[in-house]
C-alpha cells in the first residue's frame, strides 16, 4: 500500500505539472492573442489617425498660402521638409506631420504640398497626402480687356469673356460674358450716339450667360515685369537685341525655330489705328537669315528690343515678350502676326505666349485670306487688332487661346448697321482649356490658389 500510495503521489504531481504547462501555454497564448490584438488595434487607429494628421497639414499649408500667397518655405527661409505637431482639443501632442512643397515658378502656376503623417504612439505608420494647388492663368480667359469692346454679329466666342468697359454683344457666345460696368457711354465708334447703355447690351444670343456688374480686373496689377522677362532670356534663353527694323521668327514643325533679320518693308499704306490715320508698312519685303534654335524642356523664352514678325507651327512650350527697355511710350515694341500661326497639336504640348510691350497686330498684305492664330496674346500698353484699310475685307480669322489687351481691340471694322467693311468679315474666338493651369511659360495668374487635385500618394510602415 505505501508503494502505492508513493505512486499516486508521483501520478498527482505529474498530472500537476503537464496541467499547470498547459495551463499556462495557454494563458500565454491568450495573452499573446490579446496582446496582438491590442497592438493590431492601435495600428488601425494609429493607420487612420495618420491620414486625419496628414490631411490637417495640407488644410494648414492651405491656410498659410492664402496668408502669404509666395511663401513656399513655411516662413522659415529655408529647405524644407518642415514639421508640426498635432494636438487634440486639449492641447496633448498626439501626432505630426511633415511638409514638403514643391513651389510654383514661371514654368508651372501651380503648387504641389505632399503631407506626411504619424501618430506618437506609432510613428512608424505614416500616410502621406499630395495635393495639386494651382493659380489661374489669365489665359483662362478666351477674350479679357481694359475697355469698350463691339462683338458684331459675324462673330463667335467659345470661352469666357471679360471686360473692364461696357460690351455691346451682337455676336455669338457659348459661355460666361461679364462687365464690370452696371452702365457705359456708348460712343460712335460703336454705333451709337454718346448714349447710355447697359454694361452688356446687344442682340447676342443666351444672354442668360451675361453678368453685369462684377470685379473689376486690376490691369495694372497684371502688369508683366518685362524687365525680368529680358534677364530671364539673356541668362537662359534666347536675347534678340535691338536692331534697324526687326525680326522674323518662323516657328517650325520639327521643335526649332529661324531667326530672320528684317532688312526691307513694303511701300507703307494708309491706316486708321482708332485713334488716327497712319502711313506705315508692317509687311516684309526682305529679310536674312540668322540662326535657327530648338524648342527644349517646358520654359522657353525669347525677348526682343525690336519689333517681330512671327508665323509658322510651334512644337513645344515658348514665350515671346517684345520691349524696348528702359520703357518710353514712343518707343514700345509690336508683335505683327505674319501669316498663319499653329500649334503642332492642339492637346496642351504646344503653346505659345505673346507679350508686347505695345500692340499686336495682323499687317496690310502679308496675313491670309483665312488666318489663324494658335497663342495666349497679351497687348500689355496697346491693343490686339488689324488696321482699318479702306475697301480691304478679308474672309475670315480663328483664334484659339486667349486674347488680353488693354486697349480697344477689334480683326473686324464695322459700319453703323454692324456690318463688316474692313478686316476680318468673320472672326472665331476659341478658348484653350489647357492653358487654364499650365499656362505659357512666364505667362500672368490671378494670386489666390485653386484645388486641383488630392490624393494619397504612398503608405509608409
Amino acid at each position: 500500500m505505501i508503494i502505492v500510495l508513493k505512486n499516486k503521489k508521483g501520478t498527482i504531481l505529474m498530472l500537476t505539472l503537464v496541467f499547470t504547462t498547459i495551463f499556462s501555454l495557454t494563458a500565454l497564448g491568450i495573452a499573446g492573442w490579446v496582446n496582438y490584438q491590442h497592438r493590431l488595434s492601435r495600428q488601425k487607429v494609429s493607420w487612420h489617425n495618420a491620414l486625419q494628421i496628414a490631411e490637417a497639414g495640407i488644410n494648414y499649408y492651405r491656410w498659410h498660402l492664402a496668408h502669404a500667397p509666395g511663401d513656399y518655405t513655411d516662413g522659415t527661409g529655408l529647405p524644407g521638409p518642415y514639421i508640426h505637431d498635432y494636438t487634440d482639443p486639449q492641447g496633448a501632442i498626439i501626432g505630426k506631420f511633415s511638409l514638403e512643397i514643391a513651389p510654383a515658378n514661371e514654368c508651372t502656376s501651380s503648387v504641389i504640398i505632399k503631407s506626411t503623417g504619424w501618430t506618437t504612439i506609432e510613428p512608424n505608420t505614416k500616410r502621406v497626402i499630395a495635393m495639386r494647388y494651382g493659380q489661374e492663368s489669365l489665359a483662362a480667359y478666351a477674350f479679357l480687356t481694359n475697355a469698350n469692346v463691339w462683338f458684331g454679329n459675324n462673330e463667335s466666342l467659345h470661352g469666357e469673356v471679360h471686360s473692364n468697359g461696357g460690351i455691346r454683344m451682337d455676336g455669338q457666345s457659348d459661355s460666361l460674358v461679364t462687365s464690370a460696368k452696371e452702365t457705359y457711354i456708348c460712343g460712335t465708334e460703336h454705333g451709337c450716339n454718346n448714349e447710355e447703355k447697359p454694361g452688356i447690351w446687344g442682340t447676342g444670343s443666351d444672354q442668360s450667360l451675361w453678368n453685369f456688374p462684377v470685379s473689376n480686373i486690376d490691369f495694372e496689377a497684371l502688369t508683366i515685369d518685362l524687365a525680368t522677362l529680358k534677364g530671364q532670356a539673356e541668362s537662359s534663353g534666347i536675347f534678340l537685341q535691338q536692331q534697324g527694323l526687326g525680326y522674323h521668327i518662323v516657328f517650325k514643325d520639327n521643335g526649332t525655330f529661324d531667326v530672320y533679320r528684317v532688312t526691307k518693308l513694303e511701300h507703307p499704306v494708309w491706316g486708321y489705328d482708332m485713334e488716327k490715320w497712319k502711313r506705315e508698312s508692317n509687311d516684309i519685303q526682305t529679310q536674312s537669315f540668322e540662326a535657327n534654335y530648338p524648342i527644349s524642356g517646358e520654359c522657353n523664352i525669347i525677348f526682343a528690343e525690336d519689333d517681330v514678325w512671327v508665323d509658322g507651327v510651334v512644337k513645344g512650350r515658348i514665350t515671346l515678350a517684345v520691349a524696348k527697355l528702359p520703357a518710353v511710350s514712343n518707343s514700345y515694341r509690336k508683335i505683327v502676326i505674319n501669316d498663319n500661326l499653329t500649334y503642332f497639336e492642339k492637346n496642351g504640348l504646344h503653346v505659345l505666349g505673346l507679350i508686347a510691350q505695345r500692340d499686336i497686330i495682323v499687317p496690310y498684305s502679308s496675313a491670309p485670306e483665312y488666318l489663324e492664330i494658335d497663342a495666349a496674346m497679351i497687348a500689355q500698353n496697346g491693343r490686339i487688332f488689324r488696321y482699318y484699310y479702306e475697301n480691304d475685307l478679308k474672309e475670315s480669322i480663328t483664334t484659339y487661346g486667349s486674347i488680353i489687351s488693354n486697349n480697344t481691340w477689334t480683326w473686324t471694322w464695322l459700319n453703323s448697321f454692324g456690318n463688316p467693311i474692313s478686316g476680318y468679315e468673320e472672326t472665331s474666338t476659341v478658348y484653350d482649356p489647357n492653358l487654364k493651369y499650365k499656362p505659357p511659360p512666364y505667362f500672368p495668374t490671378k494670386e489666390t490658389y485653386t484645388f486641383l487635385r488630392w490624393g494619397e500618394e504612398t503608405d509608409k510602415q
